[in-house]
């Protein structure tokens, strides 16, 4: 007798969100969540669209021995991330440099999910511009 076949193909699912933050900013969370209670071996990367290795949780702890130095000491994620399944990096003094796209990839069992989060960094003159702008168009 045959046994009946089982999937163990890895489901892979996309999402991507937006941020944005005024430049000279102290930080700026860049939101990655997902179901609470993950494995204990889950591994969560953070990186670049240009794989740049910004932060990598692994085995329980961070493990940055391959972080990109642009990232060195500026980045943090929450200490109980397995449990609450918040995902989140903190990125501290974003500068222009930092623009542009990230990847959260997190390997839970055989699954591959990834949220790509774009952050724009926008000085605080073109704010109060545009803040005047709209005041002007509705007076």
């Amino acid at each position: 007798t045959s046994s009946p076949s089982v999937n163990t193909k890895p489901k892979v699912t996309n999402q991507q969100v937006e941020v944005k933050v005024v430049g000279g900013s102290d930080s700026v969370i860049l939101p990655c969540q997902i179901k609470p209670d993950l494995p204990e071996d889950t591994t969560v990367e953070w990186t670049r669209s240009d794989q740049e290795l910004v932060h990598v949780y692994s085995n329980r702890s961070d493990d940055l021995t391959k972080q990109d130095g642009l990232y060195r000491d500026r980045t943090k994620m929450n200490e109980d991330l397995v449990r609450t399944g918040d995902l989140s990096l903190t990125l501290k003094h974003p500068t222009e440099r930092d623009s542009g796209g990230y990847i959260c990839t997190i390997y839970r069992d055989k699954d591959i999910l990834r949220q790509k989060v774009v952050l724009q960094l926008i000085s605080a003159c073109w704010l109060s511009i545009h803040y005047k702008v709209i005041e002007l168009h509705y007076i």
